[in-house]
């Protein structure tokens, strides 16, 4: 392996690193329950999250196709920093609305550009037989930053013994990464059809939407993905109340550090328990080039 192919793949894993690193995200129903908002409060958080989500998610890869793919990749981590200062200072469902905006415009911009820009490095270097090694490695490296960014918000929310100041950390990441994507070759940007005008990208927008309808093995995709991913980031976060209220009865059977209030121990518990799922989940992604060679 070259140089600089070897570089290219320490990028790419090091987005999914820094990617990974909302240390919020285990403890985002816990933070909504410290901020005084009920289940049903939570619950229209997360749907108008998705909703944002798949409302902007063709427009947002006309645009990437359009404008470039590191511009998409650039504003999507934009909006997430802008997300996650809005979180960290928001106390009212409005604010919190308004954050959930902002993430799901980083989520529709993500979701999908890189993974292309990836197969597109491939295909130039005539390697695209190796897309399933290559992205399962990068997809371990994310699950190695997500299993590192719950050490490290368990250790934050131990030391404030509160949530909010752990939006503020994740920004860095974030920043950190903005730089990684500077350092992409302009040829992952992918060509725009038809220039960059604001009729071209209407043009490509509508092309895109008819594409998606009319075709049926998109439509499936699309489909799916609103279904079953969905419902599944809709309900994995409800384990954490549960860990929460698993770690204030552990607390009664088991010496924990004095002063140590409610987040602080629905760390000590809700950390570990992350820690191991995303271990296992990074290491399944790391096999997954040899499963689908064995298949």
């Amino acid at each position: 392996m070259t140089a600089g192919r070897a570089a290219m793949l320490r990028r790419f894993c090091l987005y999914g690193f820094l990617k990974n690193q909302q240390y919020f995200e285990p403890f985002l129903v816990l933070i909504f329950l410290e901020k005084g908002l009920s289940f049903f409060e939570i619950g229209l958080l997360v749907a108008f999250r998705e909703v944002v989500v798949n409302l902007f998610e063709v427009a947002s890869g006309a645009l990437a196709d359009v404008y470039g793919r590191r511009k998409a990749m650039i504003t999507s981590f934009a909006a997430y920093i802008a997300s996650f200062a809005t979180f960290g200072l928001a106390s009212s469902l409005p604010l919190l609305l308004a954050a959930m905006f902002f993430f799901g415009m980083g989520e529709a911009f993500r979701t999908g550009t890189h993974k292309a820009m990836i197969f597109s490095w491939l295909r130039s270097q005539s390697r695209e037989e190796e897309r399933t090694a290559v992205y399962g490695r990068t997809r371990s490296w994310s699950k190695l930053g997500s299993a590192l960014s719950v050490l490290l918000a368990a250790v934050f929310v131990v030391s404030f013994d509160r949530y909010s100041p752990i939006f503020f950390f994740s920004i860095v990441p974030y920043a950190l990464g903005i730089v990684n994507f500077l350092g992409y070759p302009r040829e992952l940007d992918g060509k725009a059809p038809g220039g960059t005008s604001v009729r071209a990208v209407a043009s490509h927008l509508k092309d895109s939407v008819v594409i998606s309808v009319r075709d049926p093995g998109l439509r499936g995709l699309l489909l799916e993905s609103m279904g079953f991913e969905g419902m599944f980031r809709a309900s994995k976060d409800y384990l954490q109340p549960i860990l929460g209220a698993a770690a204030l009865a552990l607390g009664a059977v088991v010496v924990l550090p004095e002063g140590l209030g409610e987040p602080g121990r629905a760390a000590l518990l809700v950390g570990p328990v992350y820690f191991c799922l995303y271990l296992m989940s990074a290491a399944a992604s790391r096999r997954s080039g040899r499963i689908a060679a064995a298949l």
